[in-house]
């Protein structure tokens, strides 16, 4: 743990119990040592890469050992050049269509030499630095290759588990299916069946002993249970064949037109280059998660991942084995065993070497068959429904489509040359077809305009502009994140007329920020994120802030301009002003301006306001002079017409199905925690109780006050929710009265109600208990200090009340201690099954998967 900072200066004798010696003294040599975490992830990574090896090597067509080769070099060599420490690299599923194409054509020992020319070619592009240029391939594209490699992979080694042999071309394996499902080997179809079945079944074991045998690969069981059950059945099949190292082939020259040469080259190179930086990233998301492995391992170098691939293709080819790629299904393998460094990655390398020495005359006892079905769900797999569902929500469906039909009819590096162009073609569409549309509602005239708002649109603009009547509310609805000068100043002009005969103009989009009252404009317009009505010039709401719409900081010099009077103007409402009776432009009768969200108004005589900072005068109020109920109404209005029809459709299924939480989240009733915000969820995820300082009363202490624990009970045996989380923050109220609060004194009902604080007050005060701390730090004051101890307190308190004790014997509930530091906006989680209360980061996570 990261967190080994004394947390007590004035407590010498804490410090040394809270302080650990992290490496020995600098006087003493040190010496190399490999970490007990790298040697078990090594074994779980090694289990699951020698069947998958020999299985990919089986789909190439290439002899058997060649799998086992490049499983070693990618181990040892990628594992200890490569640029990602994490990452494995070795045979992978992806390039098992151009492997087989290439030895198809070429034979096995020229594939060998085109392996050692595309490792060559990697080389050089890791010289180049070009490795971040790999990524700006279109994930559409590559996740539609992985599906196409996946789909010829499937059909491929169907045959194999139908009992059969598979044909060079995917259409071949169609056209053959019929006559090989009407002579079916019923023995290669059993084995097929119980691999199949036992990958399928093996990770979904219930119970405490399924845990402890899901730590067993899936692959290694279903090859060996079908092996062991072949054996002993006595069933005749074809089994795998490892000849005498003696005879391995070895790399030969390449015969043949050097054009295909060339595109056989490119081809390996290409696929393993992305393949693997692609990995690479993954990983870094993996190795986020965990801000203790990060410190350690540090982000991926992507320039030298690309040079030690190219290293290990190139001794992979000259010692006869299959290309080399990172692999993502024993990356992830290694990351979740507990990796801590490279030494896990070659420890795997070494593991894969014995095996192939010393265990052949085992190795030998496993059936095609089963090889065959473990490579065939592999390729299942590659055609990821959770990558259909994102290229379909980013509208990439197309492209995604195009490459797999692409892969699957052409080959590799005809069907990614066909994404590209379908990835440009749609981009082109996207930026050309603008659609503009004008309605009219209640008198308010709407234009609509859904797309890019570039040069080419605006003769279409001006034309449905031109069909608005002179002196009406118009309501403008950008619906898109781009607009070039030409289209901004068509439509800033039309603005200046319409306004200037006596009409009004309301500016919207699906984002705030949308800026086009300016008198001079960019080249280019962002628009920004959320729906906003007509904003000022000079609003300084961000797009990725639309909830702080009613918190933008407006100068004195536009705040004393005119601006659009009362809430009708905010919610979108048509407000009755005739040409005769000219509309306010930018003040309402308060001197302040309006905005979708709500508003703040300047900061006053003095200009002393800060944003984001709100103020109450005596009559109610807000901002000094604005009465709340005002603000409130803006705020309703706004959700009515902006967020409602979002969300109505799924308002409307919890209102017929119910609540159905998974989180009990006790907090604070601070105004600054948005418990929604800070755990990014939405209607219907957390069941929210909050109270003055997330106190949870002891069972038989509530006196009379029982609304805490009946939240508790009514959320466990009534809702079922899997984990309760009690959240602290920095800067509470409650923390500071409890430091000084002196007893006796005026039994408040706020005294009365933080005496059930006092246990944590009289917690930190315990010497003999260490404290709570943050990660990587000490705590910044008393306060900052209590409040970390409180929530330790109140998840003891928790743990009395008797339904929390039964969901937690009964392994139904988690308990999640929570603090968030509201000026870092960082979130620190209780670290679990550790004596010392240690609060740690919340790191980036991949929210793609």
């Amino acid at each position: 743990m990261s967190a080994c900072v004394p947390t007590r200066a004035d407590d010498p004798s804490r410090a040394e119990r809270t302080h650990e010696s992290q490496s020995p003294p600098p006087t003493r040599p040190r010496r190399h040592r490999i970490a007990s975490a790298d040697v078990s992830a090594s074994i779980a990574v090694f289990l699951i890469a020698l069947p998958l090896s020999l299985g990919i090597a089986l789909a190439t067509g290439a002899p058997l050992q060649a799998g086992l080769v490049a499983a070693a070099v990618g181990g040892l060599v990628a594992g200890r050049l490569g640029g990602a420490p994490l990452q494995v690299s070795g045979p992978a599923a992806g390039l098992t269509v151009v492997t087989a194409d290439v030895i198809q054509q070429y034979g096995w020992r020229a594939t060998c030499a085109i392996t050692v020319v595309a490792g060559v070619a990697q080389l050089g592009l890791g010289l180049l630095r070009v490795a971040r240029g790999a990524l700006a391939v279109s994930p559409a594209i590559v996740h539609g290759m992985l599906a196409g490699i996946g789909v010829t992979i499937a059909v491929a080694q169907l045959h194999i588990v139908l009992g059969g042999t598979p044909h060079s071309s995917v259409m071949d394996n169609v056209r053959e299916l019929p006559a090989q499902l009407a002579r079916l080997h019923p023995a290669a179809l059993s084995v097929s069946a119980l691999t199949l079945a036992a990958l399928l079944l093996w990770p979904r074991l219930p119970g405490r002993a399924g845990r402890l045998l899901r730590k067993v690969p899936a692959a290694l069981v279903a090859v060996a249970g079908a092996t062991v059950t072949a054996s002993l059945a006595g069933l005749s099949l074809p089994k795998v064949d490892l000849p005498s190292w003696r005879s391995h082939a070895l790399a030969g020259l390449p015969e043949g037109p050097a054009l295909g040469l060339v595109a056989a080259v490119l081809t390996i190179t290409l696929v393993c280059s992305v393949q693997s930086l692609l990995g690479a990233v993954a990983v870094d998301k993996l190795v986020a998660a965990r801000p203790e492995l990060s410190a350690r391992v540090g982000r991926s170098d992507l320039d030298r991942e690309l040079l030690g691939q190219g290293a290990s293709n190139i001794v992979s080819g000259a010692l006869g084995g299959l290309p080399v790629a990172g692999v993502a299904v024993r990356t992830s393998a290694n990351v979740q065993a507990g990796a801590v460094s490279r030494n896990s990655t070659m420890l795997h390398g070494v593991l894969v070497v014995v095996a192939a020495l010393l265990m052949v005359p085992i190795l030998e006892f496993i059936p095609l068959a089963s090889l065959a079905a473990l490579v065939m769900a592999v390729g299942i797999q590659m055609v990821s429904l959770h990558h259909i569902r994102t290229v379909t929500r980013h509208r990439e469906v197309l492209v995604y489509a195009v490459t797999t039909l692409g892969v699957v009819f052409f080959g590799v590096l005809e069907g990614v040359a066909l994404g590209i162009a379908m990835a440009v073609a749609v981009a082109l569409h996207r930026l050309t077809r603008t659609r503009i549309t004008h309605d009219e509602k209640e008198g308010v005239h709407y234009v609509q305009v859904r797309g890019q708002l570039t040069f080419l649109a605006v003769p279409r603009l001006s034309r449905v502009l031109h069909l608005v009547p002179q002196g009406v509310h118009v309501v403008v609805e950008l619906d898109g994140s781009f607009m070039d000068h030409a289209a901004y100043e068509s439509l800033q002009d039309w603005q200046n007329t319409h306004t200037a005969h006596g009409g009004s103009v309301e500016l919207t989009g699906r984002r705030s920020g949308v800026r086009i009252g300016e008198p001079t404009g960019p080249a280019g317009l962002q628009l920004g994120g959320g729906t906003a009505a007509a904003e000022p010039a000079d609003c300084r709401c961000h797009p990725w802030t639309p909830w702080r719409n009613h918190q933008c900081e407006i100068p004195e010099s536009v705040a004393s301009h005119d601006a659009p009077t009362g809430a009708a103007h905010a919610s979108g409402t048509s407000d009755t002003d005739g040409p005769d009776e000219p509309r306010d432009t930018g003040a309402s009768p308060t001197g302040e301006l309006d905005t979708a969200g709500g508003s703040s108004g300047a900061d006053g005589p003095t200009g002393s306001g800060r944003r984001g900072e709100s103020r109450s005068d005596a009559s109610g109020g807000a901002d000094g002079n604005r009465p709340s109920a005002h603000q409130l109404a803006r705020g309703i209005s706004a959700f009515q017409r902006n967020t409602a029809p979002l969300v109505r459709s799924e308002l409307a299924r919890l209102a017929r199905e119910g609540q159905q939480p998974s989180q009990l989240f006790l907090t604070c009733a601070d105004s600054r925690l948005v418990t929604s915000m800070i755990t990014s969820s939405g209607p219907g995820d957390l069941f929210v109780v909050r109270n003055v300082g997330n106190l949870v009363p002891p069972p038989g202490q509530e006196s009379g006050d029982d609304s805490v624990a009946a939240a508790i009970e009514y959320a466990v045996d009534v809702l079922r929710v899997r984990s309760i989380t009690v959240c602290g923050h920095s800067g509470c109220g409650a923390m500071q009265a409890l430091l000084k609060s002196a007893p006796g004194g005026e039994q408040t009902p706020l005294r009365r109600w933080l005496r059930h604080g006092r246990p944590s007050l009289e917690r930190m005060s315990d010497e003999s208990r260490p404290w709570a701390r943050l990660a990587g730090r000490a705590p910044a004051d008393p306060v900052e200090q209590l409040s970390l101890t409180n929530v330790v307190q109140q998840l003891e308190h928790l743990r009395a009340h008797e339904s929390v004790a039964r969901a937690l014997r009964a392994g139904a509930l988690e308990l999640h201690g929570m603090y968030f530091h509201v000026g870092e906006a960082q979130a620190y989680l209780l670290t679990e099954g550790s004596t010392d209360k240690v609060f740690d980061h919340v790191g980036v996570a991949d929210l793609s998967a």
